[in-house]
C-alpha cells in the first residue's frame, strides 16, 4: 500500500531536508526511522535506503522549517503517523497520513506549494503605530510598498534574476501579506519553486519596504536581460521561512489526533523556548541602549 504522510520540522537544526553523505537533515532523519522501524535497510550514516515508491514534495534549504512537507512511499499498514514519530526526534513530527493510488508521486504530483515568509517588519511609511526614537532600529516597513512589490512579482513571470537555476525559472506564482503586529507575513504560491527563489522575493520586499531601493527595481528584476552579480539579491535568511502546504488533486490527508497533539506539545515547548532566549537578547539589547543614552546625556 502506497501511503502518504505529512510531515512538520523545525528547519534550524538541519542542513536541509535533502539527505547528504556528512550532514544531518530532516530526510536522512526520517529514512533513520524507517530503518529503526525494520521498514528498510540500515545503511552507514545518514545513507538508509529508501522504500518502494519513495518521493517528497520539495527540498527546503538548510534552517527552513515546514508544516506540511509531504512523503509518500509504500507502507506497511501499521505504520500510522503516531507509529512513525516513535523513532523520531521532536523536531520532526508526522501528523497526517493518506492513503494513495500506485503511482503516486509526491513530488511530481504536487499542483501547488505555498511557503511562508515572517518577516520582522514594524510598521512604517508614515503610520501613526510607525516605531520612532530610541525604540526605532531601522527596521521599520511601509506596508504599502510591500503590496506594491507583491503585487508586481505576482502572475506569470521568468525569475531568472532570482535564482541561481538556470531553467525552470518561468513560473506562474501569487505573492500576498499579511500583518501579525511586527511581523509581514509573505505568503507565496506556485507549481513549484526554482531554488532560493522564495527567499530572494523575500530579501527585495525588505529592500523596497524600508526604502533601500525603488519599487521599479523590481521590473529590472523581472527584465529579460540578466543582472550582474554585484548589483543582484542575495537570499533573505532561511529560519523565517516555512513550507506551509503542498496541494494534491483530490486527496484529502487524515489527521492522526494523537501524533497532532504531540506536535502540538512539541513546538510550542520549542516556541517557549524561543520566546525566552529573545527576551534575554532583548534585555541585553535595553540595557546597553540604557547605557548609551545615559553617557550622551
Amino acid at each position: 500500500m502506497t501511503s502518504a504522510f505529512r510531515v512538520a520540522y523545525d528547519g534550524r537544526e538541519y542542513a536541509g531536508f535533502q539527505r547528504q553523505p556528512h550532514a544531518t537533515t530532516v530526510e536522512g532523519t526520517l529514512l533513520r526511522a524507517l530503518a529503526d522501524h525494520g521498514i528498510v535497510e540500515r545503511g552507514d550514516g545518514p545513507t538508509h535506503a529508501t522504500p518502494p515508491s519513495y518521493a517528497a514534495a520539495g527540498r527546503t534549504d538548510a534552517g527552513v522549517s515546514a508544516v506540511a512537507q509531504t512523503v509518500a512511499f509504500d507502507a506497511p499498514d501499521w505504520l500510522t503517523p503516531r507509529a512513525f514519530n516513535g523513532h523520531l526526534p521532536g523536531s520532526i513530527r508526522v501528523w497526517g497520513a493518506a492513503d494513495v493510488d500506485d503511482g503516486f508521486h509526491a513530488t511530481h504530483h504536487a499542483v501547488c506549494r505555498t511557503y511562508r515568509y515572517h518577516l520582522y517588519a514594524p510598521r512604517g511609511g508614515g503610520s501613526e503605530s510607525a516605531a520612532t526614537g530610541p525604540e526605532s532600529d531601522g527596521s521599520t516597513i511601509d506596508d504599502g510598498a510591500v503590496h506594491d512589490v507583491l503585487d508586481r512579482l505576482s502572475g506569470e513571470h521568468d525569475f531568472h534574476n532570482l535564482t541561481s537555476d538556470d531553467r525552470g525559472t518561468t513560473r506562474d506564482l501569487r505573492a500576498t501579506a499579511t500583518r501579525e503586529d511586527d511581523v509581514l507575513v509573505i505568503e507565496v504560491a506556485a507549481d513549484g519553486f526554482p531554488r532560493a527563489l522564495v527567499r530572494r522575493l523575500a530579501a527585495v520586499v525588505e529592500t523596497v519596504g524600508r526604502g533601500t531601493a525603488e519599487p521599479a527595481f523590481v521590473d529590472r528584476l523581472l527584465d529579460p536581460e540578466p543582472i550582474p552579480g554585484e548589483h543582484g539579491v542575495g537570499p533573505a535568511p532561511p529560519e523565517p521561512l516555512v513550507l506551509w502546504t503542498v496541494e494534491y488533486d483530490g486527496l484529502e490527508f487524515a489527521v492522526d489526533a494523537e501524533a497532532a497533539a504531540s506536535a502540538l506539545d512539541v513546538f510550542g515547548e520549542r516556541y517557549r523556548d524561543a520566546r525566552h532566549a529573545a527576551a534575554a537578547t532583548g534585555a541585553i539589547r535595553d540595557r546597553i541602549r540604557t547605557r548609551i543614552t545615559n553617557v550622551e546625556a
